[in-house]
């Protein structure tokens, strides 16, 4: 994982919006795209950028592909933002 693509991924709101809708549970990108006001390209798009940060996995599922938040990715992030602030006391 590079922090760069991870920061990048982070840095869009919709972005956000997305890992915060997978949080919860797997979607398609179709389930993805209901929640926005955008067309169908534009999600895979985001869903690119999430994916290549390696912030999200997709399963294939018949004719379907879902995605799920990649939980690993995150915590290590938060791992290095927590060493990175240290403890001040």
């Amino acid at each position: 994982m590079g922090f760069a693509e991870t920061f990048k991924a982070l840095s869009d709101p919709i972005r956000r919006e997305i890992l915060e809708l997978l949080k919860k549970d797997q979607l398609s990108a179709g389930e993805i795209g209901a929640h926005f006001d955008m067309t169908g390209a534009t999600i895979s798009y985001h869903l690119s950028i999430l994916k290549k940060a390696d912030l999200v996995k997709e399963t294939k599922k018949k004719n379907f592909i879902y995605y799920e938040l990649n939980a690993s990715v995150v915590e290590e992030v938060m791992l290095w933002l927590t060493e990175l602030k240290g403890d001040k006391s």
